[in-house]
């Protein structure tokens, strides 16, 4: 019908509820905003009066603190990358952990990239960036180009586990070619003569240190040209290397010194399974790492065990102090390997 009028429609507004700041926890407990940030912030001085005060009101409120708000204001993203590569090892795991560890003590949290290849350098690097990441640890191949990148853009980089010699980068290493001399010195001592090498790959700077320092130190005991097979640091290639050897036709080794742990398991299983060989009465086997399996009493590893704990330790003050006090000089830790006699060889300690 004409000049009816139409229903008016209810409009339901719904109100949204506003987040709980860290203005209303401090009006609510009673103290300053300043105080709220503080309980909040790992490590930071605060009374345990004063911090039961704040989280309660905290509780009471809802109240959970914005990392993202956070970061505007410290202009910090409290995020760091860690780097690896895929020539992995079974030690990263425990690394990986300990470095995750120590970071969230300091309220930072942690991006795991990995590096294919050091070609695959620049697109990891550029996968990087966009997060704004406060430092960057890097267990993997980088150039000199790619220092060069970080110093550009004032990101602190510590290296793990490696060096680059030439360039202004702070770094945490275990003496790969000092605990390569002790295998060789312990293996020669107990009566060895006759050595071969399953060396890691020629792209892995901590294989090739290895490799010399074996090489170096045989050398010097007048042992001459020991056969060295190139290996990737895994299994597979330690138990097919091993075989290779034993094909060869030449004079058989009494030991075999190999680049890390995973792949002297390899080579233990090839001796044992495909040439009946028992170790240590027919063939010493030592590795590098002390990486878990190397413990197991089916292998029980004589190996060069790197100082896990003692290195990401360092690894993450040295980073963290490049972050807060930008401008502090560069760094180089070496830490020496401890010796772990196993019952893979004969070995005179």
């Amino acid at each position: 019908m004409a000049g009816k009028t139409q229903p008016e429609k209810v409009v339901s507004i719904k109100a949204v509820k506003q987040p709980v700041t860290s203005y209303d926890v401090a009006r609510h407990a009673g103290v300053s905003q300043s105080a709220v940030s503080r309980c909040f912030k790992p490590g930071a001085s605060v009374s345990a009066k004063m911090r039961e005060r704040v989280m309660t009101a905290a509780k009471e409120l809802g109240y959970e603190p914005n990392a993202i708000a956070r970061s505007l204001i410290t202009r910090r993203s409290n995020l760091v990358a860690i780097l690896i590569s895929n020539l992995t090892n079974l030690y990263y795991p425990e690394v990986l952990a300990e470095l995750t560890q120590r970071f969230s003590a300091h309220g930072v949290r942690v991006l795991l990239f990995s590096l294919k290849s050091e070609a695959d350098a620049n697109e990891t690097l550029q996968q990087i960036w966009p997060y704004r990441v406060d430092g960057v640890v890097a267990a993997a191949e980088l150039s000199p180009d790619h220092v060069g990148e970080f110093e550009k853009r004032d990101v602190p980089l510590v290296f793990y586990n490696r060096h680059l010699t030439g360039a202004p980068v702070s770094s945490v290493c275990c003496d790969q070619e000092d605990g390569a001399r002790q295998l060789v010195d312990g293996l020669y001592r107990a009566g060895h003569r006759t050595f071969a090498i399953i060396a890691g790959p020629p792209e892995s700077a901590v294989g090739v240190e290895r490799k010399s320092g074996a090489l170096e130190r045989l050398d010097e005991l007048g042992v001459e040209d020991p056969p060295v097979l190139q290996g990737d640091y895994s299994y597979e290639s330690g138990f097919s290397l091993a075989d290779d050897l034993m094909n060869r036709g030449s004079a058989r080794p009494d030991a075999v010194i190999c680049a890390n742990d995973v792949m002297a398991i390899g080579a233990l299983d090839a001796f044992r399974v495909k040439h009946r060989l028992a170790a240590p009465a027919d063939i010493s086997v030592v590795g590098f790492d002390g990486v878990g399996p190397s413990s197991w009493k089916s292998y029980d590893l004589t190996t060069i065990r790197q100082p896990v704990r003692r290195m990401t330790e360092a690894a993450v003050s040295m980073l963290m102090t490049m972050i807060e006090e930008p401008g502090s000089p560069h760094e180089k830790r070496v830490f020496s390997g401890i010796l772990k006699p196993g019952t893979s060889a004969q070995f005179t300690a």
